[in-house]
């Protein structure tokens, strides 16, 4: 017997209402559900993102806002190091001493690192003896070792840093001296950035413009060995790769990085973070955002 009309309507709609939605978060839908985040979060955050393998794919909040480095001005190190390296300045394989005595940019005076403030503490067992340029780039940025970045400073020299991130477009990177400078962090002589100038920096190591394709693919290779995965890779499958380098101190965490898809999509993600109650409060809500940027281009 034929159905009535009306019932074959009313099944139809039943069975519409049991499939899953096909429609797509749009770009504006997700940023406005991650500045919802951050408002009901206690804190200051920032994000930059660009899909490398799509330009129209890009999302930015308070990108221009500026926040201490912390340790995510290593990564503009390492690029000055190769950079100088491929000029034949010096070689990665060259043997470099192994100190603890730097000096202030305030007034040159000399002060000492603290084994108990640096994540890379097996460092200290080598003062006095010598390693090469590429060990010490290594230990700076995969265990974030602040001796090592403070002996690469003085070898390079942080003007040379930023002359280099100027030529890159970012502009409003500062990097003007090593770690624990007392001196100048009294004076508010800070090492500083945004999301935006962090974005330009990766962009430039995935792209093969912070130097040489060769070079660019040995920076990545050492930013694929962090050790801190606790932001960006945190809730990602384990069939995606992270190359990345994160920075933290008193009441803020980052990380900074380029985000590798198993079917060749590449793209970069930077989230910045201060002025938290707790650092697990904040570093939470940022690996979170990670967790919807690579849910939404894999819809």
């Amino acid at each position: 017997m034929k159905k009535p009309t009306y019932l074959i309507f009313a099944l139809a709609l039943t069975l519409a209402a049991c499939q899953p939605s096909s429609k797509k978060q749009t770009l504006n839908e997700l940023k406005q559900s991650i500045e919802a985040d951050f408002e009901a979060n206690t804190g200051d955050y920032a994000i930059a993102f660009k899909d490398l393998s799509n330009p129209d794919n890009q999302l930015y909040i308070n990108e221009k806002e500026t926040f201490h480095t912390a340790s995510t001005m290593k990564t503009p190190v390492m690029i000055e190091l190769f950079r100088q390296a491929r000029a034949g300045k010096f070689s990665l394989s060259d043997s470099i001493l192994v100190v603890n005595e730097f000096k202030s940019i305030v007034d040159s005076s000399a002060y000492t690192m603290d084994i108990g403030e640096d994540s890379g503490e097996g460092l200290y067992s080598f003062i006095g003896q010598k390693l090469t340029v590429y060990d010490l780039t290594y230990e700076m940025i995969t265990v974030s070792s602040n001796l090592a970045t403070n002996i690469l400073i003085e070898l390079v020299g942080a003007p040379n840093v930023m002359t280099t991130m100027k030529s890159f477009g970012a502009n409003d990177i500062q990097v003007l001296r090593g770690v624990e400078d007392q001196k100048a962090y009294e004076l508010g002589m800070n090492n500083t950035t945004t999301a935006k100038d962090l974005a330009i920096v990766m962009e430039m190591i995935a792209t093969d413009k912070a130097g040489t394709p060769e070079d660019c693919a040995a920076m990545i290779k050492i930013l694929k060995d962090q050790r801190f995965n606790d932001i960006i890779p945190t809730y990602l499958p384990d069939s995606v790769s992270v190359a990345h380098k994160t920075g933290s101190i008193t009441k803020l965490h980052h990380d900074s990085g380029i985000v590798y898809l198993p079917d060749g999509r590449k793209y970069v993600l930077v989230l910045l973070s201060k002025n938290l109650n707790t650092i697990e409060e904040g570093t939470e809500v940022l690996a979170r955002v990670s967790e919807r940027i690579y849910s939404y281009l894999n819809q």
